[in-house]
């Protein structure tokens, strides 16, 4: 018997599987380390994907503000997007990056922050998407970034 782990593109396809089936989207999280590293959590509480980063110490960039760091706050777009992305899609690939434009309207307090992605344009290869993050108020975002996606 092979005792080969699996590639990390079948573990994520066998993990996509899952969600979709039981809904337990926490698991798709906590399959990528770098989520995981910024605390970063896909919810949906109220029929739509949300991407929750956690509030910890570690993200604060400006600590005379304190502010969270502005790289946190692009991780937490592209990622909505990912997940996005993943849970709307038929694809069992993560999307690989083009480019992504992340505009910063307002600091973000030491406190979790939300955001959500919405695809814009889904061709055949390419995806577009618009991401907003917010904390408090979902009318006040602090960060939003338009993004395109390569998928399979």
């Amino acid at each position: 018997m092979d005792s080969t782990p699996p590639s990390p593109s079948l573990r994520i396809a066998n993990i996509l599987r899952q969600v979709r089936l039981t809904g337990e989207y926490h698991l798709l999280a906590e399959a990528i380390p770098y989520a995981r590293f910024l605390g970063i959590g896909v919810e949906n509480t109220t029929g739509e994907v949300l991407c929750r980063m956690r509030y910890a110490p570690m993200l604060i960039g400006n600590s005379s503000i304190p502010a969270l760091h502005g790289g946190t706050l692009g991780g937490l777009l592209e990622s909505a997007a990912i997940f996005e992305l993943l849970l709307r899609t038929q694809t069992d690939r993560v999307p690989k990056i083009i480019s992504i434009t992340v505009d910063f309207l307002r600091s973000g307090r030491p406190q979790d922050t939300l955001a959500k992605a919405t695809i814009t344009r889904l061709g055949r290869r390419v995806a577009n998407l618009q991401v907003q993050a917010w904390q408090e108020d979902r009318s006040r975002p602090i960060a939003s970034a338009n993004a395109l996606f390569l998928v399979s």
